[in-house]
């Protein structure tokens, strides 16, 4: 029985290897090779495809956990109280979240599709689109459009801010700053 067990914990030890230098792989390289990967884990080609298959099954099991893990550190934001308040400090929460998920996006939306990723992201932005809705029943946010248009301008403005941070067109100083602005002023009254 020992034995079955260390096997299940290489087993588990590599395929977080695998997990952690594919996402590190795919933020460099959104076209990363399978072979690439296992390199970068440290592991050999059977190993990583005794655990993946297919690039896009390793891609869709890391674009799901990352968005996972993404989604568990926003538990914590308070949504109560005042919408723009609520609003501002989900955007100051998430926006940084989502410039870690930025670097795999590319990959995601090449193996996955765009609705796929979109449905991995739903309940996240679930978040943002009752916050847009309750801030509109209550009259502090602009009603002349949709709960779901503002809250995909707001995915566009926090994916825009990630994508500057992370290539230096804008410093994280700045965008901490400007990002909540941005939101603030597009759903204001």
């Amino acid at each position: 029985m020992p034995r079955q067990r260390a096997l299940r914990s290489d087993s588990t030890r590599n395929r977080e290897k695998i997990l952690v230098a594919a996402l590190r792989a795919l933020a460099d390289d959104p076209n990363a090779t399978m072979a690439a990967i296992a390199r970068a884990a440290g592991v050999g080609r059977m190993t990583l495809y005794g655990h993946f298959e297919t690039r896009h099954a390793l891609v869709a099991a890391l674009f799901a956990r990352t968005v996972a893990e993404a989604d568990a550190a926003l538990e914590s934001v308070p949504l109560d109280g005042e919408p723009a308040h609520a609003l501002d400090e989900l955007t100051r929460s998430s926006w940084r979240i989502v410039a870690e998920l930025h670097a795999l996006l590319g990959a995601a939306r090449d193996e996955l599709g765009d609705d796929a990723v979109r449905a991995h992201m739903e309940h996240a932005l679930g978040r943002v689109r009752g916050v847009v809705e309750r801030g509109q029943a209550r009259g502090a946010f602009r009603t002349d459009q949709s709960p779901d248009w503002l809250t995909s301008c707001y995915l566009a403005i926090v994916h825009g801010a990630a994508g500057d941070v992370r290539t230096g067109r804008v410093s994280e100083q700045d965008a901490t700053i400007w990002v909540p602005q941005t939101v603030a002023a597009i759903v204001r009254r």
